[in-house]
């Protein structure tokens, strides 16, 4: 009867200690960063403690596993003796059982389904018994990670130093997550995306073009200026003398009114020159994340993109890069209409100069913009020709025919997403 109270005990004590290593892994890796160093920063010891465990991952693991395994060995091999002397032979079998049955049920799938719900309570818990287990077993774990680390160079394998995610790549996996549970609604999940995008996004994808840039000539009389700053929708403009590449200035809406009304309320004799802003210059190969940057700390919204040799390429402007973050942006001077339209039978005609980046995060598609910038630049790539208006193209199962064209610009697409019927809208 003492042999078996013994045996019990012991098998018993091993299968809670079991469930503990299990569930303090779970939960410790499991647990939320951020929410931890809140907790920490102020002044929780535990979860101090917790941040300094996690802080050290693969010591952290290591020790867990290794006192996970070493018990579940134990009691194993207790159940197994115990079943022998009552069974015999045959009580390998019962005893192979049992703990299979009790290791699954109360070392494994209990103790992680309470930790994977509460983990950040666990965590706290668990922390002080985490640290002794870490610190008596570290000895052995730098002994398991060397020999890990040796058999895997053997291989031609270095681990050494490598960080498998970036913070980058760990905050993008968190939100798609949570945007496939449904924590996250879409337009919430493109935004975040944008934000992490904006260090691998140039001014190239998202300036203006110079063809649809309002400029004005510095040569026309002041009256013709007046009345185009007044006219148009953009408060700042190019100012260019001899050639549009020779952007002299940056006339500003505003400056322009204060001077006139400190000449009277009259445009006679006033120097545009001297009213606009000195231009500022930036490479089209600037990030979104550089350029935002500057314009903080320069305090300004405007900015002139050049090429490599400095010929002018378009503007850009603060509010560019919001509008990658939050989507287009509409004042009451602004016009609204898409350049997207969508069809009944699910086909999409859109203009040529649309970004394929605002394609894909409207119908989530993938197409591939590292190479070309513009859905027509996408097809021209595909084509290998400026195509002409009729002509068809299909491509990872998408089709694309091309609408319009005006000289050397395709200005209208047809796009069918696959598992649509490829043919033209009716007129």
């Amino acid at each position: 009867m003492t042999e078996i109270l013994f045996f019990s005990g012991a098998i018993f004590l091993l299968i809670i200690l079991s469930g503990l290593f299990s569930g303090s892994e779970t939960a410790l890796t499991a647990t939320s960063p951020s929410r931890i160093h809140r907790m920490a920063k102020g002044g929780n010891r535990r979860a101090a403690l917790v941040e300094r465990l996690t802080g050290d991952a693969e010591r952290l693991i290591g020790a867990i596993l290794l006192g996970n395994n070493l018990v579940n060995i134990l009691a194993s091999a207790l159940a197994t003796a115990f079943f022998i002397r009552l069974f015999g032979q045959l009580g390998v079998l019962y005893a192979t059982v049992a703990m299979t049955l009790l290791v699954l049920i109360f070392a494994e799938v209990l103790p992680k389904t309470y930790a994977i719900s509460n983990p950040e309570r666990m965590a706290l818990r668990v922390a002080p018994f985490v640290r002794l287990v870490v610190f008596l077993f570290s000895p052995f774990v730098s002994m398991v990670q060397w020999v890990v680390r040796t058999t895997l160079r053997l291989f031609g394998v270095d681990i050494s130093g490598e960080q498998i995610l970036s913070a980058h790549d760990e905050i993008r996996g968190a939100i798609s997550l949570q945007a496939h549970e449904g924590g996250l609604i879409k337009n919430s999940k493109d935004m975040l995306d944008s934000i992490l995008d904006l260090q691998d996004v140039q001014l190239e994808d998202v300036m203006v073009h110079r063809k649809n840039v309002e400029m004005i000539n510095a040569e026309d009389s002041t009256d013709e200026i007046f009345t185009q700053v007044v006219q148009s929708p953009f408060t700042r403009l190019p100012l260019w003398r001899d050639n549009p590449d020779n952007i002299i200035g940056i006339i500003h809406a505003k400056e322009v009114l204060r001077a006139v009304k400190d000449n009277n309320g009259s445009v006679e004799g006033l120097d545009f020159l001297q009213v606009a802003q000195e231009p500022w210059f930036v490479p089209e190969t600037t990030s979104l994340q550089e350029q935002l940057s500057k314009f903080l700390s320069e305090k300004s919204h405007f900015a002139l993109v050049v090429d490599e040799y400095g010929a002018f390429m378009g503007v850009t402007t603060l509010e560019d890069i919001l509008e990658e973050i939050v989507g287009d942006i509409y004042d009451e001077h602004d016009t609204s209409s898409s350049d997207v339209q969508i069809l009944q039978n699910g086909g999409i005609i859109t203009s040529g100069d649309t970004p394929l980046r605002d394609l894909n995060r409207q119908f989530n598609w993938e197409l591939d913009d590292e190479i070309v910038t513009t859905i027509a630049g996408y097809v021209i790539d595909i084509a290998e020709t400026i195509p002409l208006p009729g002509q068809k193209f299909n491509h990872n199962g998408f089709g694309f025919e091309i609408l319009k064209r005006r000289r050397n610009q395709v200005t209208s697409i047809l796009i069918t997403p696959p598992g649509r019927p490829k043919h033209s809208p009716k007129s």
